[in-house]
């Protein structure tokens, strides 16, 4: 069995906003989009995985652009995807994006963890339009005196 030793989660866009889209910069600039603290007590230290989710809603402007998602727990980063998006307006230009990662046997202490964006495809734009999420589930194994029968 597993214990929830902390958790966190932010959504600073709850919505799809067209109106005012943030442009995604190209690389290698990052737009940061969110951050979370999780706290690891010297207990659980090293022995724990910490569940990281995000959602990010995003547009294509012009061409096709390949995004590039990362994951940074203090300022390293720790996970990285990517995605293509269209601007064709007879196919899709609005796109909805999740991934996760799980960040094993984590320190003591608070950890920062960040989710950025960049554009990697030169001449193209891409932006975010939201919405935006982004938790951290930290677990750790129950006491061993709890698990025998």
């Amino acid at each position: 069995m597993f214990r929830i030793i902390d958790y966190e989660a932010t959504e600073p866009v709850r919505k799809v906003d067209r109106i005012r889209p943030i442009p995604i910069t190209h690389s290698p600039k990052k737009l940061k989009l969110a951050h979370i603290t999780i706290t690891i007590p010297r207990r659980d230290a090293n022995e724990n995985d910490v569940e990281l989710i995000a959602t990010v809603g995003v547009r294509g402007v012009t061409g096709t652009s390949q995004l590039l998602f990362k994951i940074f727990r203090d300022g390293k980063e720790i996970f990285r995807t990517q995605v293509g998006i269209e601007s064709d307006p007879a196919s899709e230009v609005n796109y909805v994006e999740t991934f996760q990662t799980i960040d094993m046997d984590v320190g003591k202490g608070k950890h920062r963890y960040q989710v950025t964006v960049e554009n990697i495809t030169p001449g193209t734009e891409a932006a975010v339009v939201g919405p935006i999420s982004f938790s951290g589930l930290a677990i750790a194994p129950s006491e061993k005196d709890h698990d025998k029968d």
